[in-house]
């Protein structure tokens, strides 16, 4: 939790951050982590309209080389991807995206899940001035420590200093 003093022993908590508070080369492990549950998988499985049904039924996933219901990989995106928000986006203007997104291992009900964010890179942006683009490359995790997605994110950070060419920040 981060904290700006507000007045005479008064903090507000804040969330995310402004473009100047991301260094490439910075690590955030985020955290709590999350366990996926049956509902979890079922629910948003179908609410995604995935019909496969390697995704709900135990039996067709038995007879997969998986040998059991398999986590739907959007939910992992989108699970892994929110964990990041806290620290890094939300106090950010827009996400502007996802690249090279790369499953490595199956997720399964009952995973524990961790996210880490290694920030890449970051510049004033070309077309709002006193905002910023700031890159991430984030790595989801099982408990265990395999490593389940990688992928890279991009965000539009509002600045809270004048940029260096001068206009206002």
């Amino acid at each position: 939790m981060a904290l700006r003093r507000t007045g005479e022993n008064e903090y507000t908590e804040e969330h995310g951050g402004d473009y100047e508070d991301f260094e490439p080369g910075m690590v955030i492990r985020h955290w709590p982590g999350r366990t996926l549950s049956e509902a979890d998988n079922t629910w948003l499985t179908l609410l995604l309209m995935n019909q496969h049904p390697l995704h709900f039924d135990e039996n067709y996933a038995a007879g997969t080389g998986y040998g059991r219901v398999l986590v739907n990989s959007s939910i992992t995106l989108a699970l892994v991807g929110g964990m990041t928000v806290q620290a890094l986006s939300a106090r950010a203007v827009a996400n502007l995206g996802w690249d090279r997104v790369r499953l490595a291992e199956p997720v399964f009900v009952g995973d524990t899940l961790y996210a880490t964010s290694r920030i890449l890179s970051k510049r004033w942006s070309r077309s709002r001035p006193g905002q910023g683009i700031v890159t991430v490359e984030t790595t989801g995790t099982k408990a265990t420590g395999e490593t389940v997605i990688v992928f890279e994110r991009s965000f539009l950070a509002r600045s809270r200093e004048a940029r260096p060419d001068g206009d206002a920040g």
